[in-house]
């Protein structure tokens, strides 16, 4: 049933997304394999971001491909709970259908799979250039491909995820491209960049039920 769920984020898209099969070789025009990740896939808050994504990609004219059904978990929960063979099992199986495209350039928009991808799949045979979205959306808007243009007049706060933040150190990009839109104030939370603090999810403690003190990400919430 995920499998057959991995495409219906694109059903709302007034254009078409490029799909590859396992050993159809990427085409020369297609600069980005896109790796959405079981949440931009499958869960309902998190597709409005890959919706979302994909449509600035198309604004920009920059031409992406994803994998849809032959997509499937990194195996990043699984390491991180500790069964590394599962882990091993899961990888192995999106390298040999990323390599089986000739994936050269990946972008990702979960710091996960993002850190999965770009840190651990080397280790296995999966050697990609490997860029956050918010890195690409930084460099579009740098080359004049994008431009914001509608005002978004609220005050927010950036939270940097522990595995794009701490991990891979990625502060800078997200920060510039919220600095982009017209309208946006921003304010840094105390515990920011290298003091960051979890969101309560990272590390498998999604499925983890905490009986003692208070839920992390009730703290950060509140912060």
């Amino acid at each position: 049933l995920a499998e057959r769920m991995r495409e219906e984020w694109t059903d709302d898209l007034d254009f078409e997304v490029a799909r590859l099969e396992p050993g159809e070789p990427m085409a020369d025009d297609i600069e980005y394999l896109y790796f959405v990740g079981c949440a931009g896939s499958l869960e309902d808050r998190s597709r409005r971001t890959a919706r979302a994504f994909a449509t600035l990609l198309h604004i920009a004219d920059v031409k992406f491909a994803i994998l849809g059904q032959a997509e499937s978990c990194t195996g990043d929960p699984a390491r991180r709970l500790g069964n590394e063979f599962v882990f091993q099992q899961m990888a192995q199986q999106n390298i040999e259908v990323m390599n089986s495209v000739n994936a050269r350039k990946v972008v990702v928009t979960c710091p996960h799979c993002f850190n999965a991808i770009a840190n651990e799949y080397p280790q296995l045979g999966g050697n990609y250039e490997v860029l956050h979205h918010t890195q690409l959306l930084g460099k579009l808007i740098e080359e004049g491909r994008l431009t914001p243009v509608e005002s978004v007049d609220k005050n927010i706060t950036y939270h940097d995820p522990c595995f794009l933040g701490r991990h891979n150190r990625i502060y800078t990009p997200p920060r510039e491209v919220l600095g982009s839109i017209p309208g946006i104030k921003s304010q840094e939370m105390h515990r920011c960049k290298g003091r960051g603090f979890c969101c309560g999810a990272g590390g498998a403690r999604f499925w983890m039920e905490e009986k003692l003190g208070r839920r992390i990400n009730a703290e950060r919430t509140d912060e």
